[in-house]
């Protein structure tokens, strides 16, 4: 390895999907990142331009919304929630656990990644009850039997 170079000539390509959040420069981070062929994709919530929930008071809404907006961003990357290895959920209360779990479920129903449900002291707003983060690997899986799964 080369001392200039931490990541050695073996070091993979990556690159970061920005969703063009007020956070992201802010504190540092990126939406997703790619790296070969892995997307790696932040904790997301469905904080609206104020910060506050688009869905308040609704886990499942929010859980909904959530996983639409990964979609997105694992889109943007070059992936489908077909893709997805891992997630994990995070919940500010264990009551919310199966409103987000079922619409998990209805999203990754055939995929079943493995999963974690977190419950947390809070998130970055009061009115957010629920964070994903999700990593998603590339397989050849195809994604057309989710086409519907995130409408309703």
């Amino acid at each position: 390895m080369n001392e200039g170079d931490p990541g050695g000539s073996h070091r993979a390509q990556r690159r970061t999907i920005s969703s063009g959040g007020p956070w992201e420069s802010r504190y540092g981070y990126s939406r997703a990142i790619v790296v070969g062929e892995a997307c790696h994709v932040s904790g997301t919530t469905d904080a609206g331009p104020d910060g506050r929930s688009t869905h308040p008071g609704d886990p499942g809404g929010q859980a909904r919304a959530i996983l639409g907006i990964i979609g997105t961003a694992l889109a943007e990357a070059g992936f489908s929630l077909a893709d997805v290895v891992r997630t994990r959920m995070y919940v500010t209360n264990a009551a919310h656990i199966p409103a987000v779990g079922d619409v998990h479920g209805e999203v990754f129903g055939e995929v079943r990644p493995a999963a974690t449900a977190v419950v947390v002291v809070g998130l970055i707003n009061a009115s957010l009850l629920v964070e994903i983060e999700v990593d998603a690997v590339r397989d050849g899986w195809s994604a057309a039997y989710l086409s519907t799964r995130l409408q309703s």
